[in-house]
Parts: C-alpha cells; structure tokens; sequence
C-alpha cells in the first residue's frame, strides 16, 4: 500500500525572522540604529521590506537581550551603552580567553593552523583597506577562532551573544588606524604563540591585550554614557 502521508518541508536555509533578526542587530551594532534612537514595528517592517510579524518577533528577542529597552507609551528605543555591563563582559572574558589560548595552543592542528593564517591574513588586509566592517568581522572571527581550538564548546556559547554587544563599541575604536593597528599586532603576536604551541605565552599574551583592549572599549562606552538623555 502506497505511503500517503506528506513529510513536512524542508526549511529554507534561514529564516525570514533570522534574516530579520540579523538586520536589526546589525544596524544596531554599527550604529545605523543609534543608542536611544526610537524603534517601531512598522517602522522596521518598511526599513526591511517585511512584514511586521518577523519584525514583532526579532525585536522582542532584541529586548530580552538588551539591545533594546521599554520607553513607556513610546514603545522601544535602542539601549545605550553601559559601562558596567562592558566591564563585566570583560572580567568574563579575562577568565575565558587566556584559558582557551592555553588549551587551544596543545590542540592545535595544521587545519587549525591555516585557518588561523588565513585570519592572520584578512585582518591585515582589512587594516589596509581600513574596511570598518571587514575590521570588526575579522576581530571577531579571530577570537572565536580561539575559543574554537581550545575544544571547549561551552567558551563559543557562552562569548557568542556578548561579542554581539561588543560590536557596539568596536566600531569606534577600528576607526582609528592607530588603534586597529595596535590590536592586529597583537593578535598576531598570539597567534605566533599558538602556532608555536606555547601555550603559557599565548595566554599571558592573550592577557595583555584584553587588559589594553578594556580601556579602549571603556573609553568609548563612558564617553556615550556620559552624553545620553537622562
């Protein structure tokens, strides 16, 4: 006897509220959605093209996130930047990210190896271009790329959703040559450990640059606090 029943479709690759999802977090992190700046559904819905339902959706995702804050009978605003969430983000980091750098140097594979090339190597081609956006990407995939090594899938889960927030005040601090230059010639100086499988040297290394990374994304968020609405 012929089987009638229908198996239930497949599901495109990415969703319409992902792609939304992504959308406004994205012009949140760059910035084009501004801290405090007034957010709608249907405004969105027009900004995107979509319907408001996927909108709806993703900003009250955002919310619990605290990307977004209640403004009372106004609805959502974009939530400013805190310093003293980002001086905890940092204190999880500075436990995380020297640790991963240790585990991730014994792990370390010749794939590991030339991807961390190739990342060594996108970094530095975006430091040319002074591409903001290809700056932040390839400062976010190199970290990630850290976590990954170390085999500890809990790092990657965890810093995930945090880096996100980072992104925030990122920006800012790539958009000084100087600055990103600093931060490249760091992670290159890591990576060189990794690769030599110097595990110790690679965290302390790791380190360092999380402690001089924290003055420069506190510097940022302090200076958008201290100009927010009350």
């Amino acid at each position: 006897m012929t089987d009638t029943k229908t198996m239930p479709s497949l599901a495109p690759p990415e969703r319409l509220l992902d792609q939304t999802y992504r959308a406004i977090l994205n012009a949140i992190s760059d910035g084009t959605l501004a801290p405090g700046e007034r957010v709608t559904q249907e405004g969105i819905a027009q900004r995107l093209s979509v319907s408001r339902q996927p909108v709806g959706q993703a900003l009250v995702l955002l919310k619990s996130q605290g990307f977004l804050k209640d403004t009372g009978r106004r609805g959502l605003a974009v939530a400013h930047l805190d310093p003293a969430f980002f001086k905890a983000i940092y204190e999880l980091r500075s436990a995380i990210e020297p640790m991963a750098a240790r585990l991730g140097a014994a792990n370390l594979t010749e794939k590991g190896l030339q991807e961390g090339k190739l990342i060594i190597r996108e970094g530095k081609r975006a430091l040319r271009t002074g591409e903001l956006p290809a700056l932040i990407e390839a400062d976010t995939r190199f970290h990630a790329y850290i976590y990954e090594l170390s085999g500890n899938p809990l790092f990657s889960e965890v810093m995930s959703h945090y880096w996100n927030h980072l992104r925030r005040a990122m920006g800012e601090v790539l958009q000084s040559k100087d600055e990103a230059k600093i931060v490249w010639q760091q992670h290159e100086e890591i990576f060189d450990a990794l690769a030599a499988r110097d595990g110790e040297r690679a965290g302390r290394i790791v380190q360092a640059h999380l402690e001089s990374a924290v003055a420069r994304v506190l510097a940022v968020v302090e200076s958008h606090a201290a100009n927010a609405d009350p």
